[in-house]
């Protein structure tokens, strides 16, 4: 970038709402949505950031995030490091004092990403279509505060990730969380399954969905 230039991103949404997923879970957050992705997960439920938005710079950004006036901000997308800017998004806001995570399709390189993000990483299934994507080396990046997100939508899709959390040692690392897709398996199933099978996973349900469906924006 020369110098001078203004650091832009393309973003497709700034918004305020419920944290639904991860550890926040119910935490009143900013949500900064990049736009693009390289994945097409076939239960993919913000499609919309596939492409559109606006370019906005650096300074835009933290302004209307400051405007929201809450302590936690997610990056997510889309793949928010689809965009090389990001990182340095990243660190701004951390910079900025608010407290902030990062949620990645686990496909892209997080190594990069500053100490003080909690990186929320996804770990594709083979029931979306994408787990040949999955970057494994990204693993050994991860400590106590991070996390990985298995989203299921089978029995198949469990018991691979069952596998998963053994021959990886994935709860050795950080916190997994498992959660069903809305529409193909019940969550009671999967809760009974994580029960009887005594796995140190944490159940979860997608917050937002269930107070508002796929309403954009929230």
């Amino acid at each position: 970038m020369p110098s001078g230039q203004a650091l832009t991103l393309r973003v497709s949404e700034i918004f305020a709402s419920l944290q639904g997923e991860s550890s926040r879970v119910g935490l009143p957050t900013v949500f900064v949505r990049l736009t693009g992705c390289l994945l097409r997960c076939v239960w993919c439920d913000t499609e919309y950031a596939y492409q559109g938005g606006e370019n906005l710079d650096l300074e835009t950004i933290l302004d209307d995030v400051a405007a929201h006036a809450l302590r936690y901000v997610c990056v997510t997308g889309g793949e928010p490091l689809a965009q090389a800017a990001c990182p340095a998004l990243l660190t701004a806001l951390c910079d900025a004092g608010y407290s902030v995570s990062l949620e990645t399709s686990g496909a892209l390189d997080i190594s990069g990403i500053d100490a003080r993000v909690s990186r929320i990483v996804d770990l594709k299934a083979p029931g979306s279509g994408e787990s040949d994507r999955n970057r494994y080396e990204n693993f050994q990046f991860l400590n106590a505060q991070d996390e990985i997100k298995i989203v299921l939508s089978d029995e198949e899709d469990y018991l691979w990730a069952k596998q998963q959390l053994s021959s990886l040692r994935l709860t050795e690392r950080c916190s997994v969380l498992l959660s069903p897709v809305i529409g193909q398996l019940d969550p009671a199933r999967l809760a009974e399954w994580i029960v009887r099978d005594r796995l140190p996973v944490r159940f979860q349900l997608q917050l937002h969905k269930v107070l508002w469906k796929n309403a954009r924006g929230r």
